[in-house]
């Protein structure tokens, strides 16, 4: 059994129904993405996940198990508002969330000055808050989520503000907690880092999953309908090939937009007759793409 499973949850607050009916499955060692536009249902699910509140209908399982204390201790969560006191040393905090979290002060201190170590940071530890970069305090509300070494994380816009030095860290530090085994629910609006981080998504819509399965199954269900071509000299006459809607020219060369995917050979064959090609690609839809696509086809 997988450690998280969420089976048909729904909650309500009065009339409006902010999650309906949305089921999912995190294994040991993956990461979840759960997309979705504000307002679509993602913090509601996150906060039930978390315990925080209950759902109406529907179940949610930690390794089998209905919440308790016992699952509370191996959950972790990173949000995407700060929610550390600026005026407080951040090791007393961070020790202090450790040990409601069922560890040690020894061991959380341990465990505090290693991940510093790991961050190039160790000189934060006697720090306040309020005194470190807003790019610091993301990695320091990210050790909070995970000094107690959780089972279960929960990554909330996690690299929100990080400039793109610290995203790669950050990145990078989240794959290692998925190959030791951590189960990770990946909240975003960059599709970009689904893409790179994800096996498998939920796409939620005004409290519904419109769209759920691993990335590469979706992406097949959506047609190609761009190409990339790049050559030493200029192509002429891609316009009036038959399937072709459109033709931009870019830094690289030509993207063409297409009716369907054979129309790329006939671009390829019109290409190859004039000279040689240096690049030629047919595009699979991006999850921006699908994303846009799926949510706007039901937006009112």
């Amino acid at each position: 059994m997988n450690p998280l499973v969420v089976n048909r949850v729904m909650k309500q607050y009065g009339d409006k129904t902010a999650v309906n009916g949305l089921s999912f499955e995190v294994g040991a060692g993956e990461i979840y993405g759960l997309l979705g536009a504000n307002g679509a249902g993602k913090t509601t699910t996150m906060r039930m996940v978390l315990g925080l509140i209950m759902p109406d209908g529907g179940e949610i399982r930690y390794n089998g198990k209905p919440y308790g204390e016992e699952q509370l201790r191996m959950l972790g969560y990173l949000p995407e508002e700060r929610g550390m006191y600026p005026k407080v040393k951040l090791s007393e905090q961070i020790v202090y969330l450790a040990q409601l979290r069922g560890m040690s002060r020894k061991d959380a201190e341990a465990n505090l000055r290693r991940w510093l170590d790991r961050f190039q940071v160790p000189e934060y530890y006697d720090k306040k808050v309020e005194e470190l970069s807003k790019g610091n305090q993301q990695k320091i509300q990210f050790i909070a989520a995970v000094i107690h070494r959780p089972q279960i994380v929960i990554l909330d816009e996690a690299f929100s503000g990080l400039d793109p030095v610290n995203v790669e860290l950050l990145k990078t530090t989240v794959k290692e907690l998925r190959d030791e085994g951590t189960s990770i629910l990946f909240s975003t609006h960059r599709m970009e880092h689904v893409e790179e981080l994800c096996r498998n998504i939920t796409i939620m819509h005004k409290s519904n999953p419109v769209l759920q399965g691993p990335i590469r199954e979706i992406k097949s269900r959506f047609p190609r309908e761009k190409v990339v071509l790049s050559a030493e000299a200029p192509i002429q006459g891609l316009e009036s090939i038959p399937g072709v809607q459109g033709v931009t020219r870019t830094e690289q060369g030509y993207l063409l937009q297409i009716a369907r995917a054979e129309t790329a050979q006939d671009i390829l064959k019109h290409a190859l007759a004039q000279g040689p090609i240096q690049k030629f690609e047919l595009l699979e839809p991006t999850l921006n793409e699908i994303f846009i696509r799926t949510v706007g086809e039901r937006h009112e």
